[in-house]
């Protein structure tokens, strides 16, 4: 199991950016492929953006594809989510997550670890 810590939320206007982090702990980093979660409008929650456990391969959601990058760094231990050009329908509590069972997954389903999340809130 891996203990995840989100960082980086906060509120900002329409247009803004931020940079999610979320830091993870233990030695197998490596093993697990990541992803960033938020709230869907249904039950349940969408992915926003996935990577592999190489980071050879990434998923962003239509909705935010070529405004947010994810990317994570293996000595830092850590996973970001690049924000830019923010939008109020992106407010939401995001949640960082890990599964350890495929090498790249964008589905919410497989995914068995996450953090606490952190809170973006976007003015218009």
């Amino acid at each position: 199991q891996v203990q995840l810590v989100e960082s980086g939320g906060g509120l900002v206007p329409a247009g803004g950016s931020l940079r999610l982090s979320c830091a993870a702990s233990g030695r197998t980093f490596r093993s697990y492929a990541l992803g960033w979660f938020r709230p869907a409008p249904g039950p349940g929650r969408e992915v926003v953006a996935a990577i592999s456990r190489s980071g050879r391969n990434t998923h962003h959601a239509d909705s935010v594809k070529g405004r947010f990058t994810i990317s994570r760094d293996y000595d830092k231990n850590t996973v970001y989510l690049q924000m830019n050009s923010l939008k109020p329908e992106d407010t939401a509590v995001y949640y960082c997550e890990a599964q350890a069972t495929y090498d790249y997954s964008a589905l919410a389903n497989e995914y068995n670890d996450w953090g606490q999340g952190t809170r973006v809130t976007v003015s218009s």
